[in-house]
């Protein structure tokens, strides 16, 4: 079969915008032999139809592409409904408006610290310094950790993006090793000391039943895992990619921080135009045709959540950033469905904080460098570097 793309093809900040729009085109079904071969759905309707048939397309087989993830099965995104719920379950159980509410004034002093830091210095590189530390202390409060595995949880997540980046194997299982180490201890405290489930991850999964009883301990261990690696991986590509947009947009940037309460309907614009994955991946249980293509069985096929977000036949002008959109909200950017992202309130109050800090704290941005682009599966930059004209 003749490939219709190249994921290994060196990009630019825009350059896959164009591809998928091209793909969205021609090839909305596209296939490439790359990473022992896949599939990729780039329209909206295309990927919503398929991340919601959980007869055709599981994820119990292989959840992202390229697939390192070395064997192990890491619910919730591991296993199909209905064994994902019990998981999903006890995740959304601790991330409740109220208690999502009642890590604001933590969190925001850990972005205005964190940020300061880096404008009191004139420059900085938003995704591999502010926006790897940051979501660090995120995951910290919401796990309840010690506050001093968030420089541990940040330099892992670091040479975890590397490792990726790199295809390094042995790389990637050490560091997701680290990862594991710390989900361990923080289970074996749980056990013996545990916590309210409402506000704490490890002790709702420990305490939630499935049909068969409590969840095995080992994958209590994986979820934790699962959601640290998710949690500290988005960041860096989302938040690089939108200081460049507010640097190509100097307007923009004026304009918000003139009007802060249009914050919260730019991080939805942001979210959209900037989804940090290109999308998680599933297996299909039987051929399925789709635009006069046969994906055969067992098959694994990427949902580009990146390329949904501006597909043209759901989205008016959708390169451009627009704050009056009626269907906003109708975004991939957290995917769709039963694996849709547990953490999407908590991730929109983490870019909201950002953006208001960032913009209260300057009055100019501009790029102090070269970018550096991440791979499949994330989008964006993975270095960022910004000079800082202080408010």
């Amino acid at each position: 079969m003749r490939d219709d793309f190249d994921p290994h093809v060196e990009e630019t900040f825009d350059s896959p915008h164009a591809e998928y729009r091209r793909m969205r085109a021609e090839c909305p079904v596209a296939w490439s032999s790359a990473h022992g071969g896949f599939f990729a759905l780039t329209r909206f309707d295309d990927i919503v139809a398929a991340v919601t048939d959980y007869d055709r397309f599981i994820t119990s087989k292989i959840n992202v592409i390229p697939n390192m993830s070395l064997g192990k099965r890491r619910p919730p995104l591991g296993k199909d409904p209905p064994e994902h719920t019990p998981f999903r379950r006890a995740l959304d159980r601790t991330l409740r408006g109220a208690r999502i509410a009642a890590m604001e004034p933590v969190l925001r002093a850990h972005a205005q610290r964190e940020l300061q830091r880096m404008i009191d210095a004139g420059q900085g590189d938003i995704s591999s310094d502010f926006a790897t530390i940051y979501p660090a202390w995120v995951e910290v409060e919401w796990l309840n950790l010690d506050p001093g595995h968030a420089p541990l949880l940040a330099e892992v997540a670091r040479l975890y993006n590397i490792a990726w980046r790199s295809e390094n194997m042995d790389a990637v299982a050490e560091t997701s090793g680290k990862l594991y180490d710390v989900a361990a201890a923080v289970v074996e405290d749980r056990k013996a000391n545990p916590r309210a489930v409402e506000t704490d991850p490890a002790s709702a999964l420990l305490a939630e039943e499935t049909p068969d009883g409590p969840i095995p301990e080992e994958y209590v261990i994986a979820t934790i895992r699962q959601v640290l690696v998710v949690g500290l991986m988005a960041p860096p590509p989302l938040f690089g990619a939108i200081c460049v947009h507010l640097v190509r947009n100097p307007d923009l940037q004026d304009y918000l921080r003139q009007n802060p309460d249009r914050i919260p309907a730019a991080v939805e614009e942001f979210l959209r135009l900037y989804s940090p994955y290109r999308g998680f991946a599933r297996t299909t249980t039987c051929p399925v045709e789709m635009h006069g293509r046969v994906i055969p069985e067992g098959a694994p096929v990427t949902m580009v959540y990146a390329s949904a977000n501006r597909d043209e036949r759901v989205f008016d002008d959708p390169d451009t950033f627009r704050f009056d959109r009626e269907n906003i909200r109708q975004h991939l950017a957290f995917g769709r469905g039963a694996h849709q992202c547990a953490g999407a309130g908590l991730v929109r109050l983490e870019m909201r904080i950002f953006l208001e800090e960032l913009l209260a704290r300057t009055s100019a941005m501009a790029l102090n460098g070269e970018l550096e682009m991440t791979r499949l599966p994330e989008l964006g930059p993975t270095s960022t570097p910004l000079r800082f004209t202080p408010a």
